[in-house]
């Protein structure tokens, strides 16, 4: 079904401005004044409103502004698109938030707080109380009208550049300000990306964080995308529906579609909220994501890159373990099956790991489907010893120091991904550990371990000693012994060696390792480790270790 006829009969419902609303859709009627419904009683039963090409970026619809026509707009459900005029009509549920699918060649205006304001909320009776604040009540005005920016357009052979954070996830403002001085300020002037994605867990659980965070990410000065996690939920919600109220106050929708030249972008929350039950959610979707994805998947060509990003894994971190509904997972892979090029990113482990989804997942594409699951920008909950910075250390506990991803998508969909570790001058992709003295002639059991920060079950990684022949490393399934390292420290130590200890070493997806010779000349030996990224080419780190005598 076309756009055009799609746009005729769906109605959608508009959400209530929340919280840091600077672009605000304006609520104009011919004559360009706010008309507001007179009362929430008497809600129309759809919502309608036009987006339009605001040139001077004033946030209002002036007269020799134009509509746009094919815009889609959707209330999370339903997806129409703006017709000749630039007008949308979508159906009045009165709980729901409105959203303009940012189209390519366009920019979104930005609100108060520094991020992109695409959406409206419309809740004219408000919503129940929650101890963050929830929704406020708000008239539905007579027009919603939706502007969008001129955006330079880029060369045909652009690509995309964008910065992935996991689980940035404050609990408190001392944890904002590690946020601030690990991962944004290192950033702010230095970096070339355009657009910006944080991939849940905002804040744990705290959700008065949310300005705090917002002011440091605005630094970056790109438009920023947000995810939710289980650890922005609205824990005193009664119901599924209402557990995220206050998110959306401040981001807007918790589903919902994001365009550029190279790619479309679709934001799932994908937790599942179980009030009084144990678990207390599951990861999931809901019957009105389908119909938003289905319609809007509809408008996509096949040969789209489509980047879904979610925060619970699609995959079952803990194998048996169902953390993720396979029902609907089997249901969104089946949406996804005749596109051929789709990217998933998840977080929430605070874990790194790619994964390829086949038939036992439900996948049925004739490629293994690719989930990268990004490690967290506060690593393991902002744990761990500090540096002369102040600063934990705050490795995971796979063995991966904390920092961020670079994904860049080609004008053609074709994209690469890159991890950086926080504050790292030299920017390693390869954590090496190895003993410092062995003693000469004894029997090669010791080994050097690799920790490949992307590594995948197909990775080429090789190891030499003093300049030598190059042999395979072997990937294991066990801990990072560096941070068994950091365990045993903390076990040992007689006072606490920082605010929360570092995380227990927990099996790496991503570890390789190699035995060290012992029949070698006595004295210092150099240990080269190199692993062929599929994005990066061959990367390499280096240690030593020592051969000495010894006596029975």
């Amino acid at each position: 079904m076309s756009m055009r006829a799609l746009c005729l009969p769906l109605l959608a419902l508009l959400l209530s401005t929340g919280a840091n609303a600077p672009l605000r859709a304006q609520a104009t009627a011919a004559n360009g004044s706010q008309s507001p419904a007179s009362s929430a009683e008497q809600q129309p039963a759809t919502v309608t409103g036009i987006v339009y090409l605001d040139r001077n970026g004033n946030g209002r619809r002036d007269r020799t502004e134009p509509g746009l026509a094919g815009v889609k707009v959707s209330n999370g459900r339903d997806v129409v698109a703006s017709d000749a005029q630039g007008r949308y009509v979508l159906s009045n549920d009165a709980r729901m938030t409105v959203f303009v699918i940012k189209p390519a060649g366009y920019a979104a205006p930005t609100g108060a707080n520094g991020l992109p304001r695409f959406w409206e909320q419309i809740f004219p009776k408000g919503s129940p109380a929650l101890k963050y604040g929830g929704i406020p009540a708000g008239p539905v005005p007579a027009s919603l009208d939706f502007g969008l920016l001129p955006a330079p357009r880029p060369a045909r052979d652009a690509a995309l550049k964008m910065l992935v954070f996991g689980d940035p996830q404050p609990k408190s403002r001392t944890d904002v300000d590690y946020y601030d001085r690990d991962i944004v300020a290192p950033l702010v002037g230095r970096h070339d990306a355009k657009l910006g994605l944080s991939v849940g867990d905002i804040v744990s659980d705290d959700l008065s964080l949310y300005p705090d965070m917002n002011r440091v990410t605005a630094k970056l000065g790109v438009p920023w995308l947000h995810v939710a996690g289980n650890h922005d939920l609205d824990f005193d919600a009664a119901t599924d529906e209402d557990s995220l109220l206050s998110f959306r106050n401040v981001y807007g929708p918790d589903s919902y579609a994001w365009e550029e030249p190279q790619a479309s972008f679709i934001v799932l929350d994908d937790v599942v909220y179980r009030p009084g039950q144990k678990p207390a959610y599951v990861g999931g979707l809901r019957e009105e994501q389908f119909e938003f994805l289905r319609g809007y998947l509809a408008t996509l060509p096949k040969e789209r890159r489509v980047v879904i990003a979610a925060h619970i894994p699609f995959f079952d971190p803990v194998p048996g373990v169902e953390s993720f509904r396979r029902a609907d997972r089997e249901r969104l892979f089946t949406l996804l099956r005749e596109h051929t090029q789709v990217l998933l990113i998840s977080a929430h482990t605070h874990n790194q790991r790619h994964y390829r989804h086949g038939a036992a997942d439900g996948w049925h594409g004739a490629q293994p489907l690719h989930e990268y699951n990004v490690g967290a920008t506060c690593g393991a909950f902002w744990s761990g010893t500090k540096d002369a910075q102040g600063i934990p250390d705050t490795t995971m506990s796979d063995g991966t120091p904390n920092g961020y991803a670079w994904l860049t998508i080609a004008a053609d969909g074709r994209y690469a991904l890159r991890y950086r570790v926080a504050r790292a001058k030299d920017d390693p992709a390869i954590g090496l550990h190895a003993p410092k003295v062995l003693r000469q002639g004894a029997y090669p059991a010791y080994g050097v371990y690799a920790n490949v920060y992307m590594g995948d079950t197909d990775t080429r990684v090789e190891y030499r000693v003093d300049g030598g022949e190059w042999k395979p490393m072997r990937r294991v399934l066990q801990p990072d012994p560096r941070l068994l390292v950091e365990n045993i420290a903390d076990d040992a130590a007689d006072a606490l060696r920082g605010y929360d200890r570092s995380p227990e070493a927990d099996i790496s997806t991503h570890l390789w390792r190699g035995a060290l010779p012992t029949d070698l000349a006595m004295g210092e030996h150099r240990v080269e480790v190199r692993a062929l990224d599929r994005w990066q080419g061959e990367q390499r780190a280096a240690t030593t270790y020592r051969l000495d005598e010894a006596q029975p």
